[in-house]
């Protein structure tokens, strides 16, 4: 081995050859030591850290891998930080829930036995559920902290740890970056303690459930509408994952009748053997769903991932079935949410909702019509729930939506929540039926008021550590040698998030932008083209957000539009080389 980071990775694996770790995982470091150095070298070129999801990885042996060390020292380390946080409490609670994924129950007890043997107080849920319960459960129980174990919707060699503070929002500055030097400061995994105190580990069962699920039926805006449309015809698939655990039970108490579940895909599995991937905003996840939709003639389609959080919707159109992508679930529902507002008297001036700064435009739209206000946060639902504490108690949130599939409406879970998500989305098809028209008619006559806004995601996966030091030229040289036209029209206007300053390229001035600093760069055009640019926190990848908007001034040519504002998206890709 040759590299320039051989010695330290070696210095790291040896550390743990000869460190208090147990001989199955001192075995299989010799074995990558000896047959595979690429594996080796991407097992231990660095510590896992928290992104914009929390810690997230491969399960196997490493200090970069998912494992019962990485988790013991990640727990240790947040309980250090509760600790000093907390440090008046006669008694710091969390709470800790995990998903289907392979070793989440193992993962979810080794936190649970760091948390206890440290004095903490540990509420831990007795099977799978979903990320937004544990998020609710939080504020119920009164707890400091969380734990979600999942890797969300990441391919099933995948595992993760989603960490939470007293709020039940994940994680931010400046406890994210304190709690990673919290983990840093342990040098030893002796440091670490494993023995758990079963009398401080309180196993929590369906009372949690009823009392959420209640809160969520009492979202509900339209109880006479449902009850018209009772026999609205849905087909749910959870994807092998914890959604199957509420989803049925809350659309059920919404008044929905005509519920039918994939069935080969309600058995919680972390192979997740019907899907090459968990995730509900690819295509290929929804086929054996849209496949019973065709065949029983239902009228809506949803999906959600393993940790129950997000969802995609596929809707009828003719004789097919059309995926709408997040970015336009969330303008229908946001849509039905502050019609319904307006509509029920509730609107007072006091209201906001929360996009994030890569979602559609067309949800400002929507609130600026409503007189509701808008904040635009960064990547990551995080900065929606930080948003919701900020103003609660003096402001009302009806909803928030981000374009990869995530939604929450009220205030009462502080994550992306499919739950809830799944039974407005229903409720919102159903209004739709009721009216007499379908969720994609009713997406062309937002198109017709607003303009027909266009979107386009490409994800560019690269693994590892030349993965990850590839991502860092590309942002570099975006920096150095940004675009001056996209498809013919000129960059006006560079946003960048890490340096938090928006540059205009015509008036030449540069303004600051009010929101923590990212890694991410957004180029706009003259003609109100957006490209943004962010690596993933939580993958190995560099994603790439595209956004047109285009006139529809005629229901008739909704094809024709449609058309020309996809080769037009098509036409930037190309000029970035993707």
């Amino acid at each position: 081995m040759n590299t320039p980071f051989d010695s330290e990775i070696i210095k790291k694996a040896n550390s743990w050859l000869g460190g208090n770790y147990d001989e199955e995982t001192k075995k299989a470091i010799r074995k990558m030591m000896k047959d595979n150095q690429q594996e080796f070298t991407d097992a231990f070129y660095k510590d896992l850290e928290f992104g914009t999801g929390g810690l997230r990885g491969i399960m196997g042996a490493g200090s970069n891998r998912m494992n019962k060390y990485t988790v013991g020292t990640a727990t240790q380390g947040f309980t250090n930080y509760l600790k000093k946080n907390f440090s008046e409490l006669e008694q710091i609670k969390v709470a800790i829930a995990y998903d289907s994924r392979n070793n989440s129950r193992y993962f979810s007890q080794i936190t649970a036995d760091v948390f206890s043997a440290n004095n903490i107080k540990v509420f831990l849920f007795d099977g799978l559920r979903p990320t937004p319960e544990l998020s609710f459960a939080i504020r119920h129980l009164g707890c400091q902290g969380g734990i979600m174990i999942t890797a969300s919707h990441n391919p099933k060699e995948y595992n993760g740890y989603k960490a939470y503070w007293d709020d039940g929002g994940q994680l931010i500055s400046p406890h994210d970056k304190e709690v990673i030097a919290e983990v840093n400061k342990i040098e030893s995994i002796d440091d670490v303690r494993f023995d758990g105190n079963n009398a401080l580990i309180e196993t929590i069962s369906n009372e949690i459930d009823r009392v959420y699920l209640a809160k969520v039926k009492a979202l509900s805006l339209s109880p006479e509408v449902v009850q018209r449309q009772k026999g609205f015809n849905i087909v749910y698939t959870p994807l092998h994952g914890t959604g199957i655990t509420l989803v049925p039970k809350s659309l059920s108490n919404f008044g929905f009748e005509n519920v039918h579940i994939v069935k080969e895909q309600a058995i919680a599995d972390g192979n997740f053997p019907t899907v090459k991937s968990p995730n509900p905003e690819e295509p290929a996840a929804l086929e054996m769903a849209i496949t019973q939709a065709k065949a029983i003639g239902a009228d809506l389609v949803m999906a959600t991932d393993p940790d129950g959080d997000r969802v995609g919707i596929a809707v009828p159109m003719a004789d097919d079935f059309v995926l709408l992508n997040g970015n336009q679930t969330a303008s229908l529902m946001i849509n039905y949410l502050l019609t319904k507002w307006k509509e029920n008297n509730k609107l007072t001036g006091n209201e906001f909702i929360v996009k994030t700064i890569v979602t559609s435009e067309l949800l400002a739209n929507l609130a600026e019509k409503y007189k509701v206000e808008h904040y635009d946060v960064l990547t990551g639902f995080k900065y929606i729930a930080d948003i919701i504490k900020r103003f609660e108690g003096r402001k009302t949130f009806i909803c928030g939506g981000e374009e990869s599939y995530g939604y929450l409406v009220g205030d009462f879970v502080r994550d992306k929540d499919a739950v809830i998500s799944c039974s407005m989305i229903a409720e919102t098809a159903a209004w739709a039926a009721d009216k007499g028209v379908s969720l994609y008619e009713m997406l062309k006559d937002m198109y017709l008021e607003f303009g027909f806004y266009k979107e386009k995601l490409i994800s560019v996966i690269r693994k590892g550590k030349t993965g990850a030091e590839e991502i860092v030229k590309i942002m570099g040289n975006f920096r150095i040698n940004p675009p001056k036209k996209l498809d013919g029209s000129k960059v006006v206007v560079i946003k960048d998030y890490q340096s938090s300053t928006s540059k205009n390229l015509i008036t030449k001035e540069v303004s600051h932008i009010d929101l923590p600093t990212s890694n991410v760069l957004q180029f706009f055009t003259e003609d109100g083209s957006k490209v943004s640019v962010r690596p993933s926190g939580t993958e190995p990848k560099i994603k790439f957000y595209f956004g047109i908007k285009g006139n529809l001034k005629r229901r008739e040519d909704f094809d024709i539009v449609n058309e020309e504002l996809s080769n037009k998206i098509d036409r930037i890709i190309k000029e970035f080389d993707l």
